[in-house]
Order: C-alpha cells, then sequence, then structure tokens
C-alpha cells in the first residue's frame, strides 16, 4: 500500500494487536482466477514465526482456496477504525485557508504463502478457537461441542483451513503526524467531540499536545 513516512507504523506488537482488534479480515489473492477477496474472520499467532502466522478457514464451495493451494503470495487486510478530517478542524484554516479535507485511518497489510488445511482434527481446533475467541465475555457461550458430532463432522467438510505465515508487514497510523501540534489538537478535539465511535477511537490515539 502507498503510505507516507509519517504514517508508517513499523512496531510489530502494535501491528499484531491491530489485527487482534479487527474482527473482519480481508483475504486478497491473484492468480488463474483473476482477483479474489473474501471477508473472514481469523486468528493471530503472534508467537509462530518473525511476524506471526494467521489461521482462517473458506467455504468449500469459495474457489478461492485453490489459489491459497497454488502457493502464490496472499494479501490478508486489517482495516481499523477511520476518520473524516474536516478542514474546519485545523486552527490554521483561519490563517492560511490553504487546507483541504483528509482522512485519517488505521491499517496493517500481512502478506505470505497459505498452507492449505483439510484435515478434519485441525478444522476442528481452527473453527473452535475462532468459536472461543468471539463467544468468551457471553454469559452462556457457546462450543462448538455444544452441536451434535456429526452435524459439526458435515459442517467441517464443508470448509478448507489455511495457515499463512506472515513473510512481510506493512502499517498504517494515519493522524495527522504531518500537522502542526495545534492542527493536531483541533484534529483530535474535532473528532472527539463526534457521535460516530470510530472518530472517538481514533480521537483517543493521537499524540497529545
Amino acid at each position: 500500500m502507498y503510505n507516507s513516512k509519517p504514517h508508517q507504523e513499523h512496531d510489530l506488537q502494535r501491528l499484531q494487536q491491530q489485527m487482534r482488534e479487527t474482527r473482519l479480515a480481508v483475504l486478497v489473492t491473484h492468480g488463474e482466477q483473476g482477483l479474489l477477496a473474501s471477508h473472514i474472520p481469523v486468528l493471530i499467532d503472534t508467537g509462530e514465526g518473525e511476524y506471526g502466522t494467521v489461521y482462517g478457514h473458506l467455504a468449500r464451495a469459495n474457489r478461492q482456496w485453490q489459489e491459497l493451494q497454488q502457493g502464490s503470495e496472499a494479501l490478508l487486510v486489517f482495516a481499523g477504525a477511520d476518520a473524516y478530517v474536516s478542514p474546519s478542524f485545523y486552527p490554521s484554516k483561519a490563517a492560511t485557508h490553504k487546507v483541504v479535507p483528509t482522512w485519517n485511518y488505521l491499517a496493517v497489510h500481512a502478506y505470505g504463502s497459505a498452507e492449505v488445511i483439510e484435515d478434519s482434527a485441525a478444522l476442528l481446533d481452527i473453527v473452535s478457537r475462532l468459536t472461543d475467541r468471539h463467544e468468551q465475555g457471553r454469559d452462556t457461550p457457546w462450543q462448538v461441542s455444544d452441536a451434535p458430532s456429526d452435524y459439526i463432522e458435515g459442517m467441517l467438510r464443508a470448509i478448507v483451513g489455511f495457515r499463512l505465515p506472515i513473510t512481510r508487514i506493512q502499517g498504517a497510523r494515519k493522524l495527522s503526524q504531518n500537522r502542526s501540534a495545534e492542527d493536531v489538537a483541533g484534529v483530535r478535539n474535532g473528532l472527539a467531540s463526534s457521535s460516530d465511535p470510530q472518530d472517538n477511537q481514533l480521537a483517543a490515539q493521537m499524540r497529545p499536545l
């Protein structure tokens, strides 16, 4: 992705945290079927490999898994909060009027070649871990074992899993770092006063004066 120097994020722990916090990633491949993209929940094992390893699954009817099987590089996009930045947020607007709208956002791009998983035990482990992750905190968490075993076996036959060790990673934290401290404060205050939760999330991450 294009990412100007002030907005580049290189802190691996922060990048991995952003990946964990993104509930739905976008898997992008390019092969014989052209460009394909799927929106899927994934697991991040930060202790496996230099940058971490991603686990997930696709419907067997989704032919994108065949592109993964070919071994070509895939891209996983983890999009975080984003917000429109109005020129009216900048104190410098009153002095120069040389301002235009922009967009602040958080994003991580992770690349690697995937290993396709069809073993039922390994697939069960992936879907169980995904379920446990998203059921945690509920009063009565649902577990995969709550469903009849023969039903789960049939569902597992309908999916294909993957394991993707990350070989390179890019991060963007576009939070008005290229503006003056006064303009940064203006953007932070403008987003903090918004009724949009994503605006508030970005405001909380902007540097103080």
